[in-house]
């Protein structure tokens, strides 16, 4: 339709406004035209001029144009040259669907003045369609009973073609049991059925699947296919059968409850109900039920108790399987347990000893024990120890049974006890072990003497002790036990028979205690030695002995004793003194001893009263008496001097000597007493005589003694020897104020003087000497710590 013209509608008004009014203007004959379906736009359909008779000048003259019954434009007029041209595609399916055949009316319209001439259009079908299978997949079943020649009709394909292009055929991929067969329809169409051969089983093929094929009738032809799934329905004809006859396991003894013993699986050929399988025990006994159960559905056996090889190590279980025609299968199952190394090995004591004396010989039985082990073969195998660095030794007996004896000599004193581990481990995996304590006592023996703490004891007490005072303590240990380890003291005889032992000391037995029976005199004696022993109760006792050395301390139980000047003469001792003396002079010297030693003897003077004070002084170291000044016509004649000597005790002891001193002139003749006065002094003065004769003799025999003592006392010290009453030597300096005297008396260690009696003229007169042994040092050393000195004078 060209531009400018009506629309459809308008035309359709119109035209059947004149159809209406005269059917004349409408030639009766109806033209026909073809064209095949699919065709290319602007292909050539007909010429309505040749058809209509016309000339082409009149198509534009009058209007021609084309007009379809749906106003659809398919074709196209061309008024140039009255061709009739494709406007579009055709697709007969669309248009026409399965009308065959398929005719599209249309009007060839002249407008001035107005005709219509009537055409049709058909549409011919070409092979452009495949064939359809509205399903895939065709199921069908079939009982396996059913009897061959039986038919089962399946749904035919579709195609949208017809005609010959439409389904001509079906074929069945082959196979042995069917074949097709094609039926027509009421409606000229083919549809297929299956044909059943061969009888089916479902136990030997329970599906069956076939390829069903539709073919058309186009050039080239067209298919499509489907899978035919036959379902072999199953019935009751096949018992349940089990995998195996008989299921040997094996089962570890420790496996925990619940755990799986082995599953069991039957199979039944049938399907549905009848291959439904339900698994029990068949005809077991208790013990198996308590100790198994079987899943009904899954075949599963689990434990419901725990194993023990030692108690059962194998079961037989029956097992069944029903399907649901109640056809049964049965098969067993063999249960071997497993052994695991699940039990320790057992120590069993039968005889333990225990003390045992230290003395026993080697190899002594000191135990008998047995081992058990009740798992089986290496879980059974034990191997038997104890620790190393004893004096025991293990040895294998019968089977099982070992011995535990000693290897070698035991000391009880060394060790007491022993805690000896009996270790026992067997060979399984994982290893166990056993251990067992045993504890061995070792007697004692009395083998061990008391020893003493010390080989030698030194005590020391002071003099005039209170009697049954203790003064030491010596102990001995035994290293035995019991009875054998009770220490009993005892004093042995004394190696000197002249110490009277029994007098001095006591011991007491149980402890060892000592004790001063008397007094003790330093002066007397100042040391003894004893020997102490101490024995065990053991059978037989041993004993040992120590030397016991009691040193007497010195107390200070001497007062000093003045030898020179004597104080018990009948007539007092003058000192002569020139005028002319200078300061310093030597009056005389005061001699005194001191019974005690060390500090106690060491002495110091002091002049305590005077009559001039001032003219005389005392040396406190020696005693010596000197002038402290010149003398002078105004100081008187006669002088009367009091010396005070004391000790360094605690507390001092002291004693006082009275000294008369005449100052003269000179010592001629008449300076002296008349021969009246000499005649009436001289019966009072020879006692002083025979004193003073007494005191240079004891002086003098006291020296020799002493030498002799020195040269005593250093031949002991060489021979490495102490005697009994030894003198001791104060050591250490002695204080500013004081002078080293001894028992002996005042005697310094520098000086000595000679005291020498004149006579011939009636009178007595001294002759002071100076110094003749400066250089007798340590004679007058030893002369001091004697002590018979003094005891021999009787000052004690």
């Amino acid at each position: 339709m060209e531009p400018g013209e009506g629309s459809p509608q308008q035309i359709r008004q119109a035209l059947l406004f004149f159809v209406f009014l005269g059917g004349s203007l409408v030639c009766s004959e109806t033209w026909r035209y073809s064209v095949a379906e699919e065709t290319e736009i602007g292909s050539f359909i007909g010429n309505v001029v040749k058809d209509i008779g016309l000339g082409v000048e009149d198509l534009a003259a009058r209007g021609a144009r084309v007009i379809f019954d749906d106003y659809k434009p398919y074709l196209q007029l061309d008024r140039q040259t009255g061709n009739l041209i494709l406007n579009e595609k055709l697709d007969r399916e669309a248009l026409c669907d399965l009308t065959e055949p398929c005719i599209l009316n249309f009007q060839v319209l002249f407008e001035n003045p107005l005709q219509f001439f009537r055409a049709e259009l058909r549409v011919k079908d070409i092979n452009d369609h495949t064939p359809t299978f509205l399903d895939k997949h065709i199921l069908l079943k079939i009982s396996e009973s059913t009897t061959p020649g039986t038919s089962f009709q399946m749904d035919s394909a579709q195609d949208l073609d017809v005609g010959k292009n439409a389904v001509q055929n079906y074929t069945l991929s082959p196979n042995p049991h069917f074949h097709l067969k094609l039926q027509d329809s009421e409606e000229g169409r083919k549809y297929p059925e299956l044909l059943l051969d061969q009888p089916l089983d479902r136990e030997k093929e329970p599906e069956l699947r076939l390829t069903l094929t539709a073919l058309d009738g186009g050039s080239p032809p067209r298919s499509a296919t489907a899978l035919v799934r036959v379902l072999v329905s199953d019935i009751n004809d096949n018992a349940p059968e089990f995998e195996r006859s008989v299921y040997e396991v094996l089962v570890p003894e420790n496996s925990p409850l619940d755990s799986l013993v082995v599953k069991v699986s039957a199979t039944d050929l049938d399907a549905g109900l009848n291959g439904e399988l339900s698994y029990s025990f068949s005809h077991v006994s208790r013990d198996i039920r308590k100790t198994f159960e079987i899943h009904p559905i899954s075949g599963e056996v689990r434990l419901k108790a725990l194993l023990d090889f030692e108690l059962i190590k194998s079961y037989t279980i029956n097992i069944q399987a029903i399907d649901g025609g109640s056809l049964s299968g049965k098969s067993a199952i063999l249960v071997s347990v497993v052994d695991v190394n699940d039990n320790p090995p057992e120590i069993v004591i039968t005889s333990l000893t225990s003390p045992i004396p230290e003395n026993s010989s080697p190899e002594m039985v000191v135990a008998v024990f047995s081992l058990r082990d009740q798992d089986s073969g290496d879980n059974g195998r034990m191997v038997c120890s104890i620790q190393d660095n004893l004096p025991f030794l293990l040895k294998p007996t019968f089977k099982n049974f070992y011995t535990l004896v000693t290897e070698s000599p035991l000391d009880r004193e060394k060790r007491a006890e022993y805690n000896i581990t009996i270790t026992v481990t067997d060979m399984g995996t994982p290893r166990l072990k056993t251990e067992h304590n045993t504890t061995v006592l070792v007697s004692d023996v009395n083998d061990n003497a008391p020893a003493f703490t010390q080989t030698s004891y030194t005590l020391s007490v002071r003099e005039n002790n209170s009697p049954a005072l203790h003064i030491g303590t010596v102990r001995a240990t035994d290293r035995d036990a019991g009875a054998n380890a009770q220490v009993t003291y005892s004093l042995l005889p004394p190696l000197d028979a002249h110490v009277p032992l029994a007098s001095l000391v006591s011991i007491n037995p149980d402890n060892g205690h000592l004790f001063a029976l008397r007094s003790l005199d330093y002066e007397a004696l100042r040391a003894f030695e004893f020997r102490v022993g101490a024995a065990d109760r053991g059978s037989p006792a041993l004993s040992s002995q120590a030397l016991v050395r009691v040193l007497v301390a010195d107390d200070n139980d001497n007062a000093p004793f003045v030898l020179y000047p004597l104080q018990n003469a009948s007539a007092p001792c003058t000192e002569l003194v020139p005028r002319a003396a200078e300061a310093g002079y030597l009056v005389t010297k005061v001699v005194a001893v001191d019974g005690d030693s060390g500090q106690n003897a060491w002495l110091s003077f002091q002049l305590l009263k005077a009559t001039e004070p001032g003219l005389f002084g005392v040396w406190a170291h020696n005693g010596e008496v000197r002038t402290a000044r010149l003398l002078s016509e105004r100081d008187a004649a006669k002088h009367r001097l009091v010396v005070l000597v004391k000790d360094n005790g605690e507390p001092p002891l002291s004693a006082s000597v009275t000294l008369h001193v005449l100052l003269v002139d000179g010592f001629s003749q008449p300076y002296l007493p008349a021969p009246a006065a000499e005649a009436a002094d001289a019966a009072p003065a020879a006692p002083l005589t025979v004193y003073l004769v007494v005191a240079l003799a004891s002086v003098s025999s006291l020296f020799l003694f002493s030498v002799l003592v020195f040269v005593a006392v250093r031949l002991c010290r060489r021979g490495g020897a102490a005697s009994v009453g030894r003198c001791s030597v104060p050591e250490g300096p002695f204080p500013g104020h004081l002078v080293d005297v001894s028992g002996t008396g005042t005697l310094s260690q520098s000086y000595q003087y000679e005291v020498c009696l004149k006579g011939g003229s009636g009178t007595s007169e001294f002759k002071f000497l100076k110094s003749v042994a400066s250089n007798h040092q340590e004679s007058v050393n030893d002369v001091e710590e004697n002590s018979n000195f003094i005891n021999g004078f009787g000052f004690n």
